[in-house]
């Protein structure tokens, strides 16, 4: 079975702006995704990454470019200066975990679709305990197993990020296919061609 391994962080644009293709190339090519959502604080350290806030201000305005372009030619909509963001995203990553835990792949993917648009298109806060309740149940999540599962999401999350440092990633979305790294949205046409053979 072809497995793609995904790292992903919740709060990222560019992992929203390739979530459904990335979904979708998988389903064509008969491939499972190892949902892997990391946490990007402890990744940037490592990496020499910087948060949004303390890039250089040339990296921050050319980032203004990207987006909207990136949408425009994708067709995902994408408020580039969404009302909760920043924000922290582990809480959201966790839910992710559980609902994979609880629930099987599918329902983890559809969590963490349901995340990236709550940010990105439906001014929500996914830092709020409250929203996450709620995204949760439209999601479909049983509370009972999703509580259930809460501290293995906790420890697989760790796991996730350690997993992330020892790979070298150093930014999301991160898509692994056979050992070979491919970093960024922009480069799943180049993960499909890989894909196609074999």
């Amino acid at each position: 079975m072809k497995t793609i391994r995904y790292y992903m962080a919740p709060q990222s644009p560019w992992t929203w702006l390739g979530h459904d293709r990335l979904v979708a190339m998988a389903e064509r090519h008969g491939a499972q995704i190892d949902l892997r959502p990391a946490d990007l604080n402890r990744v940037f350290p490592v990496s020499g990454g910087l948060p949004l806030a303390k890039r250089a201000p040339q990296r921050q305005a050319y980032r203004l470019v990207e987006l909207p372009r990136w949408s425009k030619f994708t067709g995902v909509p994408l408020n580039l200066h969404p009302k909760f963001f920043p924000v922290a995203g582990d809480a959201a990553a966790r839910l992710i975990i559980a609902a994979t835990e609880a629930a099987g792949t599918e329902s983890g993917l559809k969590t963490a679709r349901a995340l990236l648009r709550a940010v990105w298109v439906e001014e929500r806060d996914i830092a709020d305990p409250a929203t996450l309740t709620a995204i949760a149940g439209e999601c479909g999540l049983d509370a009972a197993a999703l509580d259930g599962v809460r501290d293995r999401a906790r420890e697989i999350y760790d796991r996730n990020t350690q997993a992330a440092i020892e790979a070298q990633v150093f930014g999301v979305p991160w898509y692994e296919y056979h050992g070979e790294p491919f970093w960024g949205q922009d480069r799943l046409e180049l993960l499909e061609r890989t894909l196609a053979e074999g």
